[in-house]
């Protein structure tokens, strides 16, 4: 098989960068509603949106490679790691370890890119793993660094990485490119495709034994952010996740070839669907922000537990809507006390109510303003 490392030219990518224009100037407009809206927050808002937005990323980045982690002990740790008060949950050491990984990556977004930095977030990334040989440095095995699915004794592999010995220089003309396209660079490039590039590039050479995906996406955000001139708040795992076959089915595609313009109209699509998401996450917890002015001291301890796993389920709400049954499950309440309590959210203006009986549902009645523009 012809990878893209083993052919005349490489790493020169091409692509019709006359397509990518449109993406680049809505990718734009749309970063500024984003900043826009976090504009009306407090400081502690935002740093509570800051601790939502992160985790989700954390969990969804890892979920991408099978790796499922707890989201409140991602939080917990983000907040520890932003100085705030912190509860006294237990953190595992790749939830603490993914945490530190991304508010690292938030916090250096405008430094230039080096191998250190790298082998830093490796590092923070496969705490607790005892299962590879190299932490904190690229790869140095001899076997083929390939991707794989099927039977063991009959695979299908989708890729294969350049050769280990080949992975220092590798990473070196990497870097050189990655700090050479930046903004303030030699030849800056327009900020979706220098992220879509540079995700492709160095999943391509796949400089490390493990960890990969979640640093390729990591260094996805850095170059955003660094576009923007701010950190990201770019929902670009949890869009990935969402339609993660397709993700790899792209990569694998486009892993087989130089011209690189069908992955990167992919990748600015996404970057704009994730864009999107962030957009109403802001306005959700502006919202959210909001709702508990609106009813602050009207709820019994009950109705405030309730309310906060509401909540903790993000926009989407509760699949179908709350029902009697989970408000019982929640506060572990009888039924005529969650009957009682949801009739009087309902009539204090909280919840708003659908169906009839054993269908009736609740949804939290929320007030989203239109998103400032700026």
């Amino acid at each position: 098989m012809i990878w893209n490392w083993t052919q005349k030219g490489w790493p020169q990518f091409t692509y019709d960068a006359v397509q990518l224009t449109p993406f680049e100037n809505r990718f734009l407009a749309s970063s500024g509603e984003i900043i826009g809206a976090v504009r009306h927050l407090s400081d502690e808002e935002r740093d509570l949106l800051r601790i939502e937005l992160l985790s989700d990323e954390a969990v969804k980045t890892s979920e991408i490679e099978g790796e499922m982690l707890d989201r409140l002990s991602v939080q917990s740790s983000l907040r520890r790691q932003f100085g705030l008060n912190v509860d006294t949950r237990p953190v595992k050491p790749q939830e603490r370890g993914i945490a530190e990984m991304m508010i690292d990556v938030y916090r250096s977004w405008s430094h230039r890119l080096d191998h250190e930095t790298m082998f830093r977030w490796h590092g923070m990334l496969m705490s607790g793993n005892r299962h590879i040989g190299t932490i904190g440095g690229y790869r140095v095995y001899d076997d083929a660094m390939q991707i794989v699915s099927g039977r063991h004794d009959k695979p299908t592999i989708h890729y294969e990485a350049p050769p280990s010995r080949q992975v220092p220089e590798e990473m070196t003309t990497y870097v050189e490119w990655f700090n050479r396209s930046a903004p303030d660079g030699a030849t800056p490039l327009p900020a979706v495709t220098r992220a879509g590039l540079g995700h492709l590039y160095f999943e391509s050479i796949h400089p490390f034994e493990d960890g990969n995906g979640r640093l390729g996406r990591a260094l996805a955000e850095k170059s955003l952010a660094q576009n923007l001139g701010r950190p990201s708040l770019v929902a670009l795992a949890h869009t990935l996740e969402n339609g993660r076959r397709t993700y790899y089915d792209q990569l694998e595609r486009n892993q087989r070839t130089l011209d690189v313009t069908e992955w990167l109209v992919y990748f600015a699509e996404t970057v704009l669907e994730a864009l999107e998401t962030t957009l109403k996450r802001v306005a959700f917890y502006i919202a959210k922000a909001h709702f508990y002015d609106r009813f602050r001291g009207q709820f019994n301890d009950r109705q405030e537990k309730a309310i906060a796993r509401m909540f903790r389920e993000g926009p989407a709400g509760f699949l179908g809507g709350l029902s009697a049954e989970n408000y019982i499950a929640i506060t572990r309440t009888s039924r005529a006390t969650a009957t009682r309590d949801l009739v009087d959210l309902v009539t204090k203006g909280a919840l708003s109510r659908k169906g009839e009986r054993r269908h009736t549902r609740y949804a939290l009645n929320l007030r989203y303003s239109a998103a400032p523009r700026i």
